[in-house]
């Protein structure tokens, strides 16, 4: 089976099992949403929205985490990992929309790209997930599913990124990311499938016995 055979199988599959993807992070605006992806970090969804349900009625624009400041930011969300790194971006990233862009969050990768604890992976979040822009987010989970699923060969989510868009539609894109990462939290999980057991594994490598070595990002 080819890597274009396979691709066209998951995306089937996927589409079967999720046909409907609801955004995760839980947000009320853009900005919201901004600083949800950067809460994501090293910690998970439900984390996040266990510690933003009480921010965001209260706190939800630039100018709010501007004059809260960054210790009274640490300790809104001091259950979050590495929260003092957070807290610091959180401020920063705030000045920076008030100062550069109008208290707005840009719409382009590039200023996205600029703002403080914002990298590719968050800007391509909400990219897709706020604006409807076509990306395909990829984090170090993402890049393990490519992996066992014979995708990509790549040694970093850079390049993992790159593949998954070649071989997929790109009207796919800003579904699918979401459908990997549910179909691997669900069905193929790290320490579960091994790329072994699985719908998608079982079916795309129907020989393979050996649990898969994965390149870390």
């Amino acid at each position: 089976m080819s890597e274009n055979q396979r691709a066209a199988l998951i995306l089937k599959i996927l589409n079967k099992i999720y046909p409907t993807t609801p955004i995760p992070l839980k947000h009320n605006s853009k900005f919201t949403l901004l600083v949800s992806v950067l809460l994501s970090a090293q910690c998970t969804d439900v984390n996040v929205n266990n510690v933003t349900k009480n921010i965001y009625p209260k706190y939800n624009k630039p100018e709010h985490f501007v004059k809260l400041g960054r210790k009274k930011i640490e300790t809104l969300i001091k259950s979050i990992g590495i929260f003092r790194i957070k807290a610091k971006s959180i401020y920063l990233m705030s000045k920076q929309l008030i100062t550069d862009h109008n208290s707005r969050v840009p719409k382009n990768f590039e200023d996205l790209e600029k703002l403080p604890g914002v990298g590719h992976k968050t800007a391509s979040v909400v990219m897709s997930q706020g604006f409807g822009q076509p990306a395909f987010p990829v984090d170090t989970h993402i890049h393990r599913l490519a992996q066992r699923w014979g995708l990509t060969s790549g040694k970093n989510v850079i390049q993992t990124e790159k593949d998954l868009k070649r071989l997929f539609p790109k009207k796919s894109w800003n579904k699918l990311h979401l459908q990997i990462i549910f179909y691997g939290r669900e069905y193929c999980k790290a320490r579960d499938c091994y790329g072994i057991s699985c719908i998608i594994c079982s079916t795309c490598y129907p020989s393979r016995k050996k649990p898969v070595k994965n390149i870390k990002a």
